[in-house]
């Protein structure tokens, strides 16, 4: 049976609303590739776990059964972890891996709660495979609901063998976005939207994605501050003030969640108290990897 907003607080640290809950979480990296051309995106492989603390980096690529037994490890390493989660290093429905990994863990941990990010562009024709994998929740990064704004922060999409650039290619995202969605939300899956505040591209659009994703079934949703990098290093990064007054203006909308960690996808442990991702990423695992990383 799908959990309640309710269960998940409890069990999750993304859903703790206020004070943390103190459970923990590990990432399994094991989605290779990427189908967005996000002009913020700086994805990297690296072992600087002390130092380079951001989405769309890990130590390395793993396979769905190397995943399998790092869950393993990561629960004997930090019994609070209640939830594993994959959040790439590129989008978890642009490869097959993430849902086939979940498929595996769901079989041997029916009772760890099973976390998916993705961009969203293959959500609304890949619905029913993530219903069938068992998620229990779902977060997808909206960056715009108009393709003009969002044609400032996507440079491009690969959609079914062809690159799409522009605002044909903002179209095509935010109408498979709210789609898919709509689609998981209606079965019960807890949605949870991500988006990146860009002060000179996003700021006051910001509570008409609250607005839009709310109406669609989303239940929670995040503001992550923009770390300026790749092509948008010209941006700045917004402030305690900007932040928080988008929060406020969200909240009209929807719940905020307001302690995002910006967590690497091989992060692993409760945030902000324990780290476990060196025990279980710098060393090897205990499988063979002929894992390919294409």
């Amino acid at each position: 049976m799908p959990k309640t907003f309710e269960q998940l607080s409890r069990a999750h640290p993304c859903f703790a609303l206020g004070a943390k809950n103190n459970k923990g979480r590990v990432h399994l990296p094991v989605s290779p590739g990427c189908n967005l051309l996000c002009r913020f995106c700086q994805r990297d492989v690296n072992e600087n776990y002390d130092t380079d603390h951001r989405p769309g980096v890990s130590g390395k690529v793993i396979s769905p059964d190397e995943a399998v037994e790092v869950l393993r490890r990561a629960i004997r390493l930090c019994p609070d972890i209640t939830v594993a989660g994959i959040a790439g290093p590129g989008d978890t429905l642009a490869t097959p891996y993430a849902l086939e990994t979940f498929r595996k863990i769901r079989r041997e941990f029916p009772d760890i709660l099973r976390c998916m990010s993705t961009n969203g562009l293959l959500l609304n024709e890949q619905a029913k495979e993530v219903i069938d994998a068992g998620i229990d929740t779902l977060t997808v990064t909206v960056n715009a609901v108009d393709p003009d704004i969002l044609s400032q922060v996507n440079a491009g999409i690969v959609w079914h063998g062809r690159i799409y650039t522009g605002r044909e290619a903002s179209t095509i995202l935010i109408e498979n976005q709210l789609k898919g969605i709509e689609k998981v939300a209606k079965a019960g899956i807890t949605v949870k939207v991500n988006t990146v505040l860009i002060p000179e591209i996003n700021a006051k659009h910001v509570p008409e994605v609250a607005m839009q994703v709310a109406s669609r079934g989303a239940q929670l949703y995040n503001i992550i501050p923009l770390i300026p990098q790749h092509e948008l290093d010209w941006c700045t990064r917004p402030d305690c003030a900007l932040i928080n007054r988008t929060r406020q203006q969200a909240e009209r909308y929807i719940r905020v969640f307001r302690h995002c960690q910006h967590c690497r996808a091989d992060a692993a442990g409760i945030p902000g108290q324990t780290d476990v991702s060196k025990q279980l990423y710098i060393k090897p695992v205990t499988l063979e990897n002929t894992f390919s990383h294409g």
